[in-house]
């Protein structure tokens, strides 16, 4: 029997240029909406993966306190679980080619999403980490946090999506 404590951690790779730069075009770009919260991926790696979003006007939900709105903070981490499943699957199909396994995302989509809002949202800009806790054939699993700047936790997420 092997003790979990020896083993060896698994391979680290990183994602080609080509299908980075593709995901980040779907993502940032072809996802129109994710362009109207500003969200930007600051990091892509197959086990997770992290965003930001910088505070604006046009996304404040309480004009008193300056604090971001709900809708932006669950969609803001509905779109980084979605991410995540993107990464997951990317890093599975590392035997195609980068372009083939962006193509496999055309059927991705949420089945359910839970958020939980621990404390308001008031900050320059936020910090959204996204991983994947099972990616099965049909349904991935995921867990997802949106920070402050400082990195005061305000939400926490777990959602599940359709891969296939």
């Amino acid at each position: 029997m092997t003790n979990a404590m020896t083993t060896s951690p698994p391979s680290v790779f990183e994602f080609e240029e080509e299908f980075v730069t593709g995901l980040k075009s779907i993502f940032e770009e072809k996802i129109v909406f994710n362009q109207v919260l500003g969200l930007k991926i600051t990091s892509l790696k197959a086990d997770r993966v992290t965003a930001r979003i910088n505070m604006q006007p046009q996304l404040v939900g309480h004009y008193a306190y300056n604090r971001i709105h709900g809708g932006v903070i669950s969609a803001g981490l509905d779109a980084m679980g979605g991410l995540a499943v993107m990464a997951a699957i990317g890093a599975r199909h590392m035997d195609e080619a980068p372009l083939q396994r962006l193509h496999r995302f055309a059927k991705l989509g949420t089945i359910d999403l839970r958020v939980d809002y621990l404390r308001p949202g008031i900050s320059e800009y936020f910090e959204l980490r996204a991983e994947v806790l099972r990616l099965g054939s049909r349904v991935a699993s995921t867990r997802m946090e949106f920070l402050g700047a400082d990195g005061t936790l305000f939400s926490t997420a777990a959602a599940a999506y359709i891969v296939s």
